[in-house]
């Protein structure tokens, strides 16, 4: 056969041209989305410094004024639903419902869109601020996620081709779970499990299931094998096995309860409550903060703020409290969550999942104290937010214990099965029905929690 002949130069030079700004284009897009992932990574680690210094200044006030201070739980929850309401609808809660329905719906002019601005960000990451002064339970690992998906989603909207809206997003997202926490690998887990469907919910329980199963099948019969050696301390493994199912359960109870009631009051079915607070958000903001005060007198102050002291005190074995830690942390934290106001749930349901395990650890029964409150945080989480394996990861990366991991996996599992007894859906795409939902025209929704 004769060989084709070659391509005239002039066709071949513009080809080789077009292949040339193709590259570069894509060279270009793939420079400006590692930058801007740069400033996502800064401003959730600046979110977090400020954060910070609002529970330290908290602290300050409460050292020179015990009762003015808590007078500000009232007001600062009044206050700051009123702001969010009037300035910031679409910053309301902790964000990741918003996140979630930003992702997933097509957009309805400029509300669908304001879910995910910097304007947005930059209210979700004052008002949080202000609800930590006031001493309000809330977490910044979920509006973390709000506040980088914002500024992601933002600064690449001039990009042509390369990844989609929907893309965008989520990746935002999955960087806020994964600067909140320190935690990398959490926050791609988090990506597929909560923010993206592609990761089908009966496929990632069976997965866990069987790792789970195996990994203790092989537990017993080798008990704690490691491949090339155990490089350091272990637990307590046995025992950590032993208690993995009972607090898994309870704290999956309590998880779910906590969702239960939080969807009741602010998620977008009817009832008395819900219908009253729709009507009065303002003055139902008021009434939670009544609330939370009432909690952190009775406590002593332990349940304001994220609650990050007082899990790591339990973590490394200090005195501290375990079931009221427990009941008070859950009772405030869903008081601010019901308010209206900006802020998550993450740290304060580690928080009170500690309280769970340091409840387990004192109850005389043979639980070693810390691998218990590590069980207790992940499967209170597990049970609020119905994502275990994200729980167990974030609990794993943040412990660095690995030993744990089969224990957690379980526990996590467990706490999701007990939840979905009293929660059948998870809580954030309940709440993000309303974000899907809502007209540009309509009244804003007070305030999809996370």
């Amino acid at each position: 056969m004769t060989p084709p002949a070659p391509a005239p130069r002039p066709a071949r030079r513009r080809r080789d041209q077009l292949a040339s700004r193709l590259h570069l284009r894509r060279l270009w897009r793939t420079a400006v989305i590692v930058g801007v992932a740069i400033l996502g990574g800064l401003a959730a680690a600046g979110f977090a410094r400020l954060c910070d210094e609002a529970m330290r200044a908290h602290e300050r006030l409460y050292a020179l004024a015990r009762w003015p201070t808590l007078l500000l739980l009232p007001a600062g929850f009044a206050a700051a639903a009123w702001l969010t309401r009037r300035f910031a609808p679409e910053a309301a809660g902790s964000g990741i419902p918003q996140v979630i329905a930003a992702a997933e719906q097509r957009w309805r002019g400029r509300w669908g869109g304001q879910r995910v601005t910097l304007k947005t960000a930059a209210w979700k990451v004052a008002l949080t601020g202000l609800m930590l002064v006031c001493g309000a339970s809330v977490g910044r690992e979920g509006p973390t996620v709000q506040v980088v998906a914002g500024i992601i989603r933002t600064l690449t909207r001039g990009l042509k081709g390369g990844p989609g809206r929907r893309a965008i997003i989520i990746a935002g997202g999955a960087a806020g779970v994964s600067a909140a926490f320190n935690t990398p690998i959490a926050g791609v887990v988090f990506a597929l499990e909560e923010l993206a469907k592609g990761f089908e919910r009966r496929t990632h329980t069976t997965v866990i299931l069987v790792v789970v199963v195996a990994g203790f099948a092989s537990y017993a019969l080798q008990g704690d094998y490691a491949y090339f050696g155990v490089l350091g301390g272990g637990s307590a493994l046995g025992s950590a096995w032993l208690a993995a199912p009972l607090i898994g359960a309870v704290g999956g109870l309590a998880g779910g309860l906590f969702s239960r009631t939080l969807t009741a009051v602010i998620g977008p079915g009817a009832n008395p409550v819900a219908d009253w607070r729709r009507a009065h958000p303002v003055v139902f903001a008021f009434g939670c903060g009544l609330v939370a005060l009432a909690a952190a007198a009775l406590s002593g102050g332990i349940t304001f703020g994220a609650g990050y002291d007082e899990a790591k005190s339990l973590l490394q074995d200090h005195p501290g409290r375990g079931l009221g830690l427990a009941v008070s942390k859950f009772v405030a934290s869903l008081a601010a969550s019901a308010s209206g106001a900006p802020g998550g749930i993450f740290a304060p349901s580690l928080a009170t999942g500690a309280g769970i395990g340091a409840a387990f650890a004192r109850s005389g029964l043979a639980f070693a104290g810390r691998d218990a409150v590590v069980l207790g945080m992940t499967s209170y989480l597990s049970g609020v937010v119905q994502a275990p394996l994200t729980s167990a990861v974030i609990l794993m990366e943040m412990t660095r214990d690995p030993s744990l991991v089969g224990p957690l996996m379980l526990a996590a599992l467990i706490a999701r099965w007990t939840s979905g007894l009293v929660m059948p859906r998870p809580i954030y795409h309940v709440l993000s029905e309303a974000w899907r939902a809502a007209p540009p025209a309509a009244p804003a929704p007070a305030a999809p929690t996370a």
